[in-house]
């Protein structure tokens, strides 16, 4: 293991986030707001940050190192980026601010709080826009514009990206980091400008966007997007479906390949559970409203933001009929595509368990027949499969455990259930006491720390935190 590396390594991030808080700092000094919850935050990240990065090692690394660091770097950035929720007195345990900012950069949106517009707006802005710094990943802003952390860089892309198939938009990984994080920038403006002119305030708008281009869900009134008007909805809709595709989409129709961009198996997959389970939501709670135009457009902006894992909401989908609320269950497995900056399972995982499932039908009737399983076209390797299958008896195996923890806390099973799922799959809201219009807040200590680590595992699709706890890991040979 290369440790000096990883802690030159971890401190480059640092200093990352030690830039990013002076933007809050920014805010808490405009609004004339106390900046001291930032202050005391920036200078030791900052000086941590300097030591480590001045930190001499060899620049080469192997997959172990490089999982274990982007494992290791999103903890460490969670426990120092939840100092200014402690320092401002609004939270009343460190655990609720761990869950706070864990639920933030790991864009779940799940939250403590049931009161958040007494918020100072510094605290609120740290808050989104942690959402939208762990959206697109950490690491892959520190390769873009820190570049020189080390060789290999393509191992903390494919630890750090999700999906079961890492792609690459240029040979070179630094600048495949900078297109994906220009394509991010060119989003957050176009929507930031869209709430502009839907009437949305100036701050609101800014705040919102960070929460939901990157699919985190977290917004600065109590009520969430019901607060706003029917073209603020809209267009979280519209973003957060294209927060919900493969970036690399976005990348060929920039380059004039629309027509390869269509023809993705994962793109055309995920449409179509986003048009299916909007037209069955909207049957079925059709008959809960007087306008069919707010049925469609409840319907629609639930189930974008539920497959999208935003966890926004416009209505309390907990009044909905049990058939609505079961297919919102059933999104919150799926996810968006991969290489998005959504979580869950990812529609191409679920593709690739399909078509392995029908080619084991196959070769239960043709025993000789050869049949491979393809991705837009492509033959998927062997071990991409085991990883797939590992991936998913791992993902429920942690779901049981998760919902077992929460249930000491003597809540219903819907209620245990929905909150493991949530904060796994990085839904966030899930149903019953952790319903869309409800919080966490009333967990106890143990199951917030539990799922603070369930969000972080989930948001690097499992395998590099669990590798933190498997000893062979730290093993010499």
């Amino acid at each position: 293991m290369n440790y000096k590396l990883m802690l030159r390594m971890m401190g480059r991030t640092l200093q990352v986030e030690a830039l990013c808080l002076l933007l809050p700092l920014a805010v808490c000094l405009l609004y004339h707001e106390d900046p001291l919850p930032f202050v005391y935050t920036v200078l030791p990240v900052a000086l941590i940050g300097f030591f480590l990065s001045r930190i001499r090692s060899q620049s080469t690394f192997f997959s172990r190192e490089g999982f274990v660091i982007v494992g290791l770097i999103w903890v460490v950035l969670s426990l120092f980026g939840a100092l200014p929720f402690w320092f401002s007195g609004h939270f009343a345990s460190f655990a609720d601010c761990l869950f706070e900012i864990v639920s933030g950069f790991t864009t779940s949106g799940a939250t403590i709080l049931s009161e958040i517009e007494s918020l100072p707006r510094g605290i609120l802005f740290w808050r989104s826009f942690s959402s939208w710094i762990g959206g697109m990943g950490v690491l892959l802003f520190t390769l873009a514009f820190l570049p020189k952390v080390g060789a290999r860089n393509h191992i903390l892309v494919q630890a750090e990206v999700p999906g079961p198939i890492a792609t690459k938009l240029v040979p070179k990984t630094v600048q495949s980091s900078q297109i994906l994080y220009l394509i991010y920038f060119a989003l957050t403006s176009l929507e930031i400008a869209a709430f502009l002119l839907a009437g949305m305030p100036l701050y609101d708008a800014v705040v919102t966007t960070f929460a939901s281009v990157c699919t985190g869900g977290f917004s600065v009134m109590n009520a969430s997007f019901a607060a706003y008007n029917t073209a603020c909805r809209i267009i979280a809709i519209v973003f957060m479906i294209l927060g919900s595709l493969n970036f690399a989409l976005f990348f060929l129709v920039l380059t004039g390949r629309g027509k390869q961009a269509l023809h993705s198996d994962e793109l055309r997959f995920f449409l179509g559970v986003v048009a299916v389970a909007s037209l069955l939501v909207f049957l079925s709670i059709l008959p809960l409203y007087d306008s069919l135009g707010r049925a469609l457009l409840d319907a629609v902006f639930q189930v974008s933001s539920v497959i999208s894992t935003s966890g926004f909401c416009t209505t309390d989908y907990n009044l909905w009929p049990p058939f609505a609320q079961t297919i919102l269950l059933l999104l919150m497995f799926i996810g968006g595509c991969s290489g998005s900056t959504a979580g869950s399972i990812k529609c191409g995982r679920i593709l690739l368990l399909l078509r392995c499932s029908l080619r084991s039908l196959l070769r239960l009737s043709h025993p000789r027949a050869v049949k491979v399983v393809k991705l837009d076209g492509k033959a998927v390797d062997e071990s991409t499969l085991n990883t797939v299958f590992s991936f998913f008896i791992l993902f429920f195996l942690l779901l049981g455990g998760g919902c077992l923890v929460v249930s000491l806390d003597g809540v219903s099973l819907t209620t245990a259930f929905t909150a493991s799922l949530g904060c796994l799959s990085n839904v966030g809201p899930g149903l019953d006491a952790v319903g869309p219009v409800s919080s966490f807040g009333g967990l106890s200590c143990l199951s917030k720390l539990v799922l603070s680590l369930y969000m972080l595992i989930g948001r690097l699709e499992l395998f590099p935190i669990l590798l933190l706890f498997h000893p062979a890991t730290w093993e010499r040979s």
